[in-house]
């Protein structure tokens, strides 16, 4: 017990680095090789006790991970699914029921229903007017279908109640309303007839008339006609055609006034004047013809002289008046 207390000064605790006279060397040993060690550190070295991070630079490092996982998440989701998943997000942290985020579905419309509500079985230039995008979708249907013949609906051919619509390109191609009857309930290929009927119809409160051609055969036939006989279209042979351009008056020919060219008209004004220096030439002539004709004692003279001589005396006599 005697020698430990010798040791640790009394009983208290003790070492050799606690003395003030060591403990000032160390520092100054610890001071002058910090200093010798930046002096001799490179700009490229790293520091030889790396610095422990702070914990907030850790917790904002692990919040940017979190985001960009959380970014290539949604991006990688359609815009459907990117929807469902706010919405459920929503609810689960505000609460509420997804019946209140269901969209209702009755003022949805298709193209069809909107060609049903814009259609038209003839366009005119009126309707044309004031176009919105309804109606353009409508005109461009419209302008796809061929209307030579029509497809009818003879259904309710009874109450004398017809329905007509113009021929879609598979219709045409396969030959539907001319090669095959236009009746849309019948194929029959034989004996087919071309009809022309005037189509009164209805549309958007206003009524029209379309005069329309359809085939039928023997029996849509008898149903289109069931109340009163439609005017049947033939087609008209070679005989009845030359026919009837015989019996068309001939066409008059309007003469076409060519104009004249500056030349031309200058040509035409001397030849008036030529003319009008004729007849006075033969005026002149025949003024002195009667009067020769008293001088030989009121006996006229069977000889006259023609206008051209009377004309070059006339001629003849200024020439010699200019030269005296």
């Amino acid at each position: 017990m005697d020698n430990l207390v010798k040791v640790h000064g009394g009983g208290g605790y003790d070492s050799d680095f606690s003395d003030d006279e060591g403990q000032g060397e160390s520092s100054e040993r610890g001071l002058k090789r910090k200093h010798e060690e930046e002096i001799l550190q490179k700009p490229f070295q790293k520091g030889r006790h790396s610095q422990v991070a702070h914990r907030s630079l850790h917790s904002n490092e692990l919040d940017r991970e979190e985001a960009r996982n959380r970014r290539a998440h949604l991006i990688s989701m359609n815009a459907f699914e990117r929807h469902k998943k706010f919405v459920g997000d929503y609810i689960l942290y505000y609460g509420g029921q997804m019946v209140d985020f269901k969209r209702s579905a009755v003022k949805d419309k298709t193209d069809t229903d909107v060609l049903r509500e814009n259609h038209r079985f003839l366009w005119r230039d009126e309707d044309e007017d004031d176009m919105t995008w309804e109606k353009e979708l409508a005109k461009k249907y419209y302008d796809k279908l061929f209307k030579e013949y029509c497809i009818a609906d003879l259904s309710r051919y009874k109450e004398n109640k017809f329905g007509f619509r113009w021929r879609t390109e598979n219709e045409v191609v396969s030959g539907k309303g001319q090669f095959q009857c236009g009746n849309k309930r019948c194929e029959k290929q034989e004996g087919l007839k071309s009809w022309e009927v005037n189509f009164a119809y209805v549309e958007h409160g206003e009524k029209r008339n379309a005069l329309v051609k359809l085939r039928l055969c023997p029996e849509c036939s008898f149903k289109l006609n069931y109340h009163h006989k439609r005017k049947e279209v033939k087609a008209k042979t070679k005989t009845e055609r030359l026919s009837e351009e015989n019996q068309k008056p001939p066409q008059k020919k309007t003469k076409k006034r060519k104009r004249l060219s500056s030349h031309s008209k200058k040509h035409k004004h001397k030849d008036k004047r030529k003319r009008r220096r004729d007849r006075s030439a033969s005026s002149s002539s025949s003024e002195e013809s009667p009067n020769s004709d008293k001088g030989n004692n009121g006996n006229p003279s069977h000889t006259t002289t023609p206008p051209y001589l009377a004309y070059l005396l006339h001629l003849k006599i200024t020439h010699t008046v200019d030269s005296l």
